[in-house]
């Protein structure tokens, strides 16, 4: 008894190599058991906020330990200097404490991502090593954080009044579904729901299971096979392999992070929809975009956006003329690239699409379908194959450790691409082609029909929902490498 009871406790505590994620069997059987509870007292609005609150900190403890009382703190910050700035008519006062809030939220990234890499920096003007110290990254900073300044950012325009209750803004901060990677949910988006207390109607209970489970199959039998059987191997060494598999290589990592984060998102809206809460829309099947532009529309959504109205626009976005529009979205660009992490090769990414952009706004009348051809298939497709190789070619540099490996995969691309080798690479990669065949058809595939397939789950009857989901259950549970594969963004 004393032996299951402390394999139990090791199994429930705080272990840095086996964080809980929502694509590990110990959330979903505790999931169960919260959602068996959570439906008990859905009424009674008190003590259902306590139970979130209570699990999303369990939650969070699970992936970052003790930086849980991070997360706690900058809860009680946010609101104290929210309801003092709602009382504030002073001008001064007010860009103070919105100035007091972005340096609290910007410090703590800094600190905790970038100070290596700037000690690196600084050590090697003054010519001096640096020994980096090992700093711990709490899980889901820059997410959090981002919801954090949004929240001031927004009472100090006079688009919502501060928060009264701690309760509801430490049930908002702390929310478990999005806090770890995303979407970054705004607090004028979900404070009202959060006070409205409205329960999940059988049809959001329905769509939730149906976008947990697409996440499932997007994470665990798409992007984590590609992943481990494919993809890492050319990344970690490309001049073993030609020209033709390093693209394929580079071709897979974009599907795989697309089918992981939109997995993630998936889950998360899903996850959120159980309970009563409904979140926008984060990914917008982004391969099918006509240029990069439009890609940033589709693309990871809740971050475009925030870069958009948090940092774009109060740079002056296109109030300025040409050359400063240009410069403001170049720059927005090179931050939310340097919000990813401190490495050289996300700034690059970052300003790769920087330049993406501003190269298409300065050539719109160029870059664009003429209204002769707008009907044209074949316009649109050879738009959208340009623009999806761009993308290609911006997310070799988001992987690869240097530019070392950039130049290693470009080389073999450009110097020895040997496309004979295209049908045994078919032969010897089947389950591969397959996998990144099925997550690209079934992204290219027109709205209407995956709305239709979604429609199909939620009219059936639940018995037959409930057996799809464990036959999905048990699908991922066979498919799932031997080692637990992180998602991507939540080392962001």
């Amino acid at each position: 008894m004393e032996h299951i009871l402390s394999r139990l406790l090791d199994l429930l505590s705080y272990d840095a190599s086996h964080p809980m994620l929502f694509n590990t069997g110990l959330f979903l059987v505790l999931f169960a058991l919260f959602m068996v509870f959570y439906q008990a007292v859905r009424r009674q609005r008190t003590v259902k906020m306590l139970l979130v609150i209570a699990f999303s900190l369990y939650f969070y403890y699970k992936s970052g330990s003790w930086c849980v009382f991070i997360l706690c703190g900058v809860a009680l910050s946010d609101w104290l200097l929210g309801l003092w700035l709602d009382a504030s008519h002073s001008a001064a006062v007010r860009r103070g404490i919105v100035a007091l809030n972005v340096c609290v939220n910007v410090g703590m990234l800094v600190y905790f991502k970038y100070f290596n890499l700037l000690a690196d920096a600084v050590g090697s003007i003054m010519g001096r090593t640096f020994d980096p110290l090992e700093v711990l990254l709490p899980a889901g900073i820059s997410f959090f954080t981002f919801r954090s300044i949004s929240y001031i950012v927004d009472i100090y325009r006079g688009e919502m009044r501060a928060c009264r209750c701690f309760l509801d803004y430490f049930f908002f901060l702390t929310f478990f579904p999005p806090l770890l990677a995303g979407p970054v949910v705004r607090a004028k988006d979900m404070l009202p729901q959060i006070r409205e207390n409205r329960p999940a109607t059988p049809a959001m209970i329905s769509e939730g299971l149906f976008l947990i489970m697409t996440g499932l199959v997007k994470k665990v039998v798409i992007a984590d096979y590609i992943s481990g059987n494919f993809v890492d191997r050319i990344f970690d060494n490309p001049s073993l392999y030609t020209g033709f598999e390093n693209l394929m290589g580079a071709i897979g990592f974009t599907i795989q992070l697309y089918c992981d984060f939109s997995g993630y998102s998936d889950m998360a809206i899903g996850l959120a929809l159980l309970m009563g809460y409904r979140f926008k829309e984060n990914f917008a099947a982004p391969f099918k975009s006509q240029n990069p532009t439009e890609f940033w529309r589709r693309w990871h959504i809740s971050l475009s956006t925030w870069l958009r109205d948090y940092l774009y626009i109060p740079l002056g976005g296109n109030r300025r003329g040409k050359a400063r529009a240009y410069f403001n979205q170049f720059i927005t660009m090179v931050i939310g690239g340097l919000w990813h992490g401190a490495s050289v090769m996300y700034i690059i990414w970052g300003a790769y699409h920087g330049l993406l952009l501003v190269l298409h706004k300065s050539l719109r009348k160029v870059w664009r379908v003429p209204e002769s051809a707008r009907g044209r298939l074949d316009i649109r497709i050879a738009n959208m194959a340009v623009t999806f190789a761009l993308v290609v070619i911006g997310f070799t540099f988001f992987r690869a450790p240097d530019l070392a490996t950039v130049g290693a995969m470009a080389g073999q691309v450009f110097g020895d691409f040997h496309a004979s080798v295209a049908p045994q690479f078919v032969e010897g990669y089947m389950m591969i082609v397959l996998a990144l065949g099925v997550g690209l058809v079934a992204h290219l595939t027109p709205r209407r029909w995956s709305a239709g397939v979604a429609e199909a789950y939620t009219t059936l009857p639940l018995v037959w929902q409930a057996v799809l989901l464990s036959a999905i259950i048990f699908l991922v549970i066979q498919a799932r490498q031997s080692e637990l594969v992180p998602f991507i963004y939540l080392q962001y």
